[in-house]
């Protein structure tokens, strides 16, 4: 008789656990479950300490940057010179240098990259395009929707560099230039093959 009732107590005490453990809501599994890694946090922030270091001929420019499928600035050094009010293609080739370069140490650990090609240039319009545009060295179309996003983004702090609102760009070939604008949208989805949203220029 002992037996028996310990067999009933073990078995009175494996169904008061299973019960136990229904009622916290934990549903036992004999497959292994993977739910990945823990999403990580980008905080697309530089230290406050980090200050980019110039010399007394340069200042301080925004840039955009690509962190977290977004475009964020971050201040660049960029000659005096090239500066709001300046000429628009000193303008424009010395904001092109600081965008496409890659990232310092300290911008990458915070997330940052840029998707604007090493190679692209900037020169000077032609005699027929409209007031303020500039002609890269690729078809303004050709370039990746971020890189594009970045260039327009980044112009578009430059006020020697906006004409009517927008940046006007244009490419090697035949194709009329177009103005670009940079907006909360493009910031935000640069990603996004309908931003930067195009302006047709007369």
């Amino acid at each position: 008789m002992r037996g028996v009732h310990r067999a009933g107590a073990g078995l009175a005490a494996v169904l008061a656990a299973v019960a136990l453990a229904s009622g916290c809501g934990i549903r036992t599994t004999s497959v292994p479950v993977d739910a990945g890694a823990a999403p990580s946090r980008v905080p697309c922030k530089l230290p406050s300490a980090d200050v980019t270091t110039r010399s007394p001929e340069s200042v301080a420019a925004p840039v955009y940057l690509v962190c977290a499928s977004q475009l964020v600035t971050v201040d660049r050094p960029v000659p005096s010179g090239a500066a709001g009010g300046a000429d628009p293609l000193v303008a424009a080739r010395a904001l092109l240098d600081q965008v496409q370069q890659a990232p310092p140490e300290t911008e990458r650990r915070a997330g940052f990259s840029t998707a604007v090609p090493a190679g692209l240039r900037v020169e000077n319009p032609r005699t027929d395009d409209p007031a303020g545009t500039l002609r890269l060295s690729s078809q303004p179309e050709d370039l990746s929707a971020e890189a594009l996003a970045q260039l327009v983004c980044t112009y578009a702090e430059n006020e020697a560099l906006v004409t009517d609102g927008s940046v006007v760009l244009g490419g090697p070939g035949t194709y009329p230039p177009r103005g670009y604008l940079c907006t909360s949208q493009t910031k935000s989805r640069p990603q996004d093959v309908t931003t930067p949203d195009v302006l047709k220029r007369d």
